[in-house]
């Protein structure tokens, strides 16, 4: 295995690894993991196939011969790609990925430096982009540019209310999004975005970064998830004293039913946030939220869009659902003892197996992304298609199965 270089002061905190180093884990565990350790090496080459095609733009969204309709330079997905560079760099040390990841981070200096641009995502941008780099190679550039992120995210952070708001006033999907509509509102997707204030207060020591993300993240689990374990997708705030007003969806079927995909963000969000933390509260969230799921899955190989969208809307599938969920419940596995674990990552093989069977593209040579079946926003026409985010995912879940255990969330 070739060395990588390490730049700038710090030494590196995650050394490249190999496809096969965690075998002996898996097998511990007595599953036939040779599909998913078969996979990997396709998603990787893959990545190699597809990297002088995408250059440096970044996928946003497929299109129906599976091409990639790409990011502008603040898209909420722009990290994704670098993401899954990153991961391909973990597994293998080549430097193309390095080189491929890295020539991307003026993207990340163009957020910073675009107050318009800043909203929650913050922690999906740059936990993908600059904490990776600085994780795999003590980076310094990268390293400040993440803590930068981490302080303009937590300045969204309102303490009436003990949240950070997601969005900003902005054109979404052809409608102007008003400053009623986004000012007060936490969404599901946040959760994981609370990685960035987490890894920034181990490196600073300052409070107000964890504070900020405990008190997120404790307003989400009364506010977001609903006392029978479903989940709202947004909740909205009194602006003025932070009173909770009420529960919303965005992108699901309605304000009282459950979109899969906030489903999956909270589970991987609160199990991340557990392992951070070691606040049980947490763990315990991201159980009673993954036990619901694959209660409301019933016998679907992929989780529906939206688990309460009627039935002749409900064919629509969310391949990153699936792919969210998977990485999620394989996390919560690593927390849980023997017999409690045994039965999360059998739920994640059994997501993993779906996405295998029906949703895979790796194994189609015009395929620029890795899955099929992802669905965007399906009320606003958006579905059926590839999602960057939901190929990061399929990476990150197949190196869970095979007991990989370093992220760019920690």
């Amino acid at each position: 295995m070739r060395k990588l270089l390490v730049h700038g002061r710090r030494a590196m905190r995650i050394e490249p690894s190999t496809y096969f180093s965690t075998v002996e884990a898996a097998a511990a565990t007595r599953r036939d993991t040779r599909p998913h350790q078969e996979a990997l090496e396709r998603c990787i080459a893959k990545l190699r196939q597809t990297m002088p095609v995408i250059g440096l733009r970044n996928p946003k969204i497929g299109l129906p011969d599976n091409s990639w309709v790409y990011c502008g330079p603040y898209d909420w997905v722009v990290s994704f790609q670098a993401g899954q560079l990153w991961l391909a760099l973990q597994l293998t040390g080549d430097p193309a990925f390095l080189n491929a990841a890295r020539a991307r981070r003026a993207v990340f200096r163009g957020i910073l430096a675009y107050q318009n641009a800043q909203n929650h995502d913050l922690g999906f941008q740059f936990s993908l982009s600059c904490v990776a780099e600085w994780l795999m190679t003590g980076d310094d550039e990268a390293h400040e540019m993440a803590l930068a992120a981490a302080r303009q995210l937590v300045a969204r952070y309102r303490p009436d209310g003990r949240y950070i708001q997601a969005w900003n006033a902005r054109q979404v999907h052809s409608q102007r999004m008003q400053a009623e509509f986004a000012n007060g509102r936490i969404i599901a997707d946040t959760m994981q975005n609370l990685a960035l204030l987490y890894w920034a207060h181990r490196e600073t020591g300052r409070v107000d970064f964890r504070e900020a993300a405990d008190a997120h993240a404790q307003t989400t689990l009364e506010h977001i998830v609903r006392p029978d374990d479903t989940s709202f997708h947004t909740f909205v705030f009194d602006i003025a004293s932070g009173k909770p007003l009420r529960g919303e969806t965005h992108q699901g079927y309605a304000d009282a039913s459950c979109w899969s995909r906030g489903q999956a963000w909270l589970i991987h969000g609160f199990a991340q946030s557990a392992v951070t933390t070691g606040n049980p509260a947490y763990a315990e969230a991201a159980r009673r939220l993954a036990t619901k799921a694959e209660a409301l899955m019933e016998g679907d190989a992929v989780p529906a869009w939206d688990f309460g969208a009627p039935e002749q809307r409900g064919t629509h599938r969310d391949s990153s659902a699936a792919a969210i969920m998977a990485a999620g419940v394989y996390l919560l596995a690593d927390q849980s003892e023997p017999e409690e674990a045994a039965r999360w990552r059998a739920l994640g093989d059994r997501l993993l197996a779906g996405l295998l069977d029906h949703c895979d593209l790796t194994r189609d040579p015009k395929a620029l992304g890795l899955l099929a079946h992802g669905a965007s926003h399906v009320r606003a026409g958006y579905s059926d298609t590839m999602l960057p985010y939901g190929d990061y995912y399929f990476m990150e879940a197949l190196m869970r199965s095979l007991g990989h255990d370093r992220f760019f969330w920690s």
